[in-house]
């Protein structure tokens, strides 16, 4: 407790000056990100197509530091499990990235809702919270053989600033112990959620690979040149950043492949913006064959 104390705060400025001069990750205009799991409509890795020609992320949804009692309630960064853990175990981690090596998984915190209620963001301090999300998500993520981790809390009891630096220092140590090799996170536009994820990025943003914004969160209907704009948005709020761009298989608003999202991609791609598609999720993809998972990857893969 001591150590934690008196050097950490010593290795985030040494991290900082080290790579705070370029973004964490290259750009790489072929990845494409899966949620998977949140539903329980028995979805499994093998049953999504995948790409030997694109980088293929699947995110885990969700890890939750609530309890799994009836009513459930925050335990102040012990995380657990909540994915589907009958057909997306360690063994099916390890096969699935066995049999393509293009694949990397990693999990995503958060979320929505538990058990019908939201999830918050709720620490009782910055270090008692730091000290228990990292002890609880290595041993998930040496448990499962992860590779990153996905920022998606959508509610909050704490201000900005103690989001920022909880979410902050937890990214610093995995990356600085090797626990995970990339890091995300899934804002969308609401004046309730921004503000949080605005404060991480200006402090934290060095440590972060991928902003994963949630497109579809934008209304129904949304037009080419309106879903643009909104890129154009977002890119500077997270100046630097890579932005992915996103659809919903679950009915939600945006961009929808039928109404030219993938056009707007063509667009972002003639001016080298696009770095990368992701899609929420499989859960919901799986009822239709997947059929817009193979036309994302097919998009990136050859649409150059």
């Amino acid at each position: 407790m001591t150590l934690y104390k008196i050097f950490f705060p010593l290795l985030l400025t040494v991290l900082f000056i080290t790579v705070s001069t370029t973004q964490a990750a290259p750009a790489n205009s072929r990845l494409f990100r899966e949620y998977i799991g949140a539903e329980g409509n028995d979805v499994t890795f093998s049953d999504v197509p995948i790409s030997a020609k694109v980088e293929f992320h699947f995110i885990l949804s969700f890890a939750i530091d609530y309890t799994s009692s009836f009513q459930p309630s925050p335990t102040n960064g012990n995380f657990k499990v909540y994915w589907d853990t009958e057909n997306l175990t360690p063994s099916n981690v390890s096969s699935i990235k066995a049999k393509h090596p293009n694949v990397k998984v990693a999990m995503s915190l958060g979320g929505d809702t538990i058990q019908g209620q939201y999830v918050y963001f709720n620490p009782e301090s910055i270090n008692s919270w730091v000290r228990n999300a990292i002890d609880s998500l290595t041993e998930i993520s040496r448990q499962y053989n992860l590779d990153g981790i996905d920022i998606d809390y959508e509610h909050f009891n704490a201000d900005p600033d103690t989001f920022a630096e909880c979410i902050g220092r937890l990214m610093f140590y995995l990356k600085q112990h090797k626990i995970v090799s990339f890091t995300s996170i899934a804002p969308y536009e609401d004046e309730s959620v921004q503000p949080h994820y605005l404060a991480l990025w200006r402090k934290y943003g060095h440590l972060i690979d991928y902003v994963n914004f949630q497109f579809y969160a934008y209304d129904k209907g949304t037009t080419i040149s309106e879903f643009l704009e909104y890129f154009d948005t977002q890119s500077s709020n997270y100046n630097g950043g890579k932005i992915l761009v996103s659809f919903g298989t679950d009915g939600s608003g945006g961009l929808s492949p039928q109404n030219g999202f993938f056009e707007a991609c063509r667009k972002l791609q003639q001016q080298g913006k696009l770095h990368g598609i992701f899609i929420w999720s499989a859960d919901d993809s799986k009822k239709d064959g997947f059929r817009y998972e193979k036309k994302s990857q097919n998009f990136l893969a050859y649409k150059k």
